[in-house]
C-alpha cells in the first residue's frame, strides 16, 4: 500500500536514509494557467511508495534536498513537464535524472514510448489508463487515482533495471547521461523560443515583414502569458495573431473596432497588442523566416533521409537522432543547435556537412 505523505516532517523522516536511486514522478494541473500547478509527487524508495502532497505548507522545502541530493539518481518517465512542474514549486530541479523514456530510444527499443507500453514491453504488466485526465488538485483523492498514482513510479526500478543493462551493453550510458542533463539545463532557462514564428506553419506564407509581425506579437503574448499565469492561447490565438501579422489594421482603433466583430477577441488587450504589433524588436532583423520553397523541401529531404540512414545504423528509432525542426534549425542558421551537439552531433556531422555545404 503506498503511504499518504501529509506533513514535512513525515517526508524528511522517510527521506532520511536513501539508496542510489529513486522513482520520482508528479501530477500537475496545466489547463488553466501557463506555469503547472504542481498537486502530487510520487516516489519509489525500494519497496515504499510515497504519495506526497505538495499542497501541504512546507512540502515543498521537505521535497527540495531529495531534488537536489546529486548522489541520488532520480528515476523518471518523459520528464520535461514534471521538471518545470517541480521547478515551480519546489524552486529546485531534480538532478541527477535517469528518464526511461529516452533511454528506451537509445537502447533501441522504440522512440517516444508511453510509461504503459514500457510498462508492459519490459514487465508483461498491464496498467489502467483510467485516471489520466483526473483533478489531481481536488482533496480527498480518490482510491482510483491514489493506485494510479503509485503505478506511475512502482515500476520505475524493474525500467531502471533493465534499460541500465541495455544502454551499458551498447556503449550508450554516456549518450542517456548527456540527453538528461540537457533537459535539465533546459528546464533551468525555460525562457521560450527565440523564433516562435518558426513553429507556426502559418508563418510560411507570410512575407518577411509579416512574418516580423508575427514575432512580435508571439513574444509579446509569450511574455504576457508567463505574466499573468494564462495558457497562451487564452492571450492571443495563433490564427488571430497571424491574421494581424498578415493585414495589420492602419491605426490602434481600427484594431479595437475590429476586435468589436470577433467574439473571442481579446478585446481589453487592444491596446497592449497594437503596441506590440507596431514596435520593432531589437533582434528582428536576425530573424530567420519560415520558407516553403521547392528548393528547402528538397534540401530538407536529403538531410532526412541521411539521418534516417544513420540512424538505422545506430538501430536507432526514427526521430531520436534528429527531429524534423532541429534539422530546420541547422539549415536556416547555419550552426549546430544545441539539441545537436554532442555524441549526435558526432555521428551526424560527417553526412550532414557535404549536404548543407550544397546550395
Amino acid at each position: 500500500m503506498p503511504l499518504w505523505i501529509d506533513t514535512p516532517d513525515a517526508l524528511r523522516a522517510h527521506l532520511q536514509t536513501l539508496p542510489a536511486w529513486v522513482g520520482l514522478d508528479t501530477e500537475f494541473i496545466r489547463e488553466k494557467t501557463f506555469w503547472p500547478q504542481l498537486a502530487l509527487v510520487q516516489i519509489a524508495i525500494g519497496d515504499t511508495t510515497l504519495l506526497v502532497d505538495p499542497l501541504v505548507p512546507g512540502m515543498c522545502e521537505a521535497l527540495a534536498p531529495l531534488l537536489t541530493d546529486t548522489g541520488v539518481v532520480k528515476v523518471m518517465h518523459s520528464a520535461s513537464e514534471d521538471l518545470i512542474a517541480l521547478r515551480c514549486a519546489c524552486g529546485v530541479l531534480p538532478s541527477p535524472i535517469f528518464d526511461t523514456q529516452i533511454a528506451a530510444a537509445l537502447s533501441g527499443l522504440a522512440g517516444g514510448m508511453g510509461y504503459q507500453k514500457l510498462v508492459a514491453e519490459i514487465t508483461g504488466v498491464t496498467l489502467s489508463k483510467g485516471e489520466t485526465r483526473s483533478d489531481w488538485l481536488k482533496r480527498p483523492l480518490s482510491a482510483s487515482q491514489l493506485e494510479y498514482a503509485a503505478d506511475d513510479v512502482t515500476h520505475l526500478g524493474a525500467l531502471y533495471e533493465t534499460l541500465s543493462s541495455r544502454l551499458q551493453a551498447r556503449g550508450r550510458s554516456a549518450w542517456l547521461e548527456a540527453d538528461c542533463a540537457r533537459m535539465v539545463a533546459q528546464a533551468s532557462e525555460d525562457n521560450g523560443e527565440r523564433w516562435p514564428h518558426l513553429s507556426m506553419r502559418s508563418a510560411q506564407f507570410l512575407d518577411a515583414a509579416a512574418q516580423r509581425r508575427l514575432l512580435r506579437l508571439l513574444r509579446w503574448r509569450e511574455a504576457q502569458a508567463r505574466s499573468s499565469d494564462r495558457p497562451k492561447s487564452w492571450i492571443l490565438d495563433n490564427e488571430l495573431a497571424a491574421t494581424l501579422a498578415r493585414t495589420p489594421p492602419a491605426t490602434r482603433e481600427a484594431l479595437a473596432k475590429l476586435f468589436e466583430t470577433l467574439p473571442k477577441a481579446p478585446r481589453k488587450l487592444a491596446d497592449p497588442i497594437w503596441t506590440a504589433l507596431d514596435t520593432s524588436l531589437p533582434d528582428e532583423d536576425q530573424a530567420p523566416l519560415a520558407k516553403a520553397s521547392d528548393s528547402d523541401r528538397n534540401r530538407l529531404k536529403k538531410l532526412q533521409d541521411a539521418v534516417s540512414r544513420t540512424s538505422a545504423e545506430l538501430e536507432l528509432p526514427d526521430g531520436i537522432l534528429a527531429s524534423r525542426r532541429w534539422l530546420e534549425a541547422l539549415m536556416e542558421r547555419g550552426e549546430w543547435p544545441a539539441a545537436l551537439s554532442g555524441w549526435r552531433r558526432e555521428h551526424l556531422e560527417p553526412v550532414l556537412a557535404p549536404l548543407l555545404s550544397q546550395r
